[in-house]
């Protein structure tokens, strides 16, 4: 029997590049709630205290902005992007 190992996104987002790669990828199919559990497996990432750190919000607060169903402030969104080192962009 084989052991197979859990897929953890997490551990591949390591790179601005791969972040904003994941993030469009996500952001193409429009649910909010992918993009909420999109943001917080590149938090995950990132490492969580340094995202509070970063933005200036609470980790508890940034736990359950990504948890689905969550409507966080846009304001929160940015912030939080900014830090990842993304920026949201809009073509035609």
């Amino acid at each position: 029997m084989k052991n197979l190992t859990t897929f953890d996104i997490a551990q591949y987002l390591d790179s601005k590049e791969m972040i904003a790669e994941y993030l469009s990828q996500v952001l193409a199919d429009g649910d909010t709630n992918e993009l909420l559990v999109a943001m917080g497996n590149i938090a995950k990432a990132k490492g969580m205290s340094q995202i509070a750190k970063d933005t200036g919000l609470g980790r508890e607060s940034l736990y359950k902005t990504f948890s689905p169903d969550a409507k966080p402030r846009f304001e929160t969104i940015m912030k939080v992007l900014n830090s990842f080192g993304v920026k949201l962009q809009a073509s035609a």
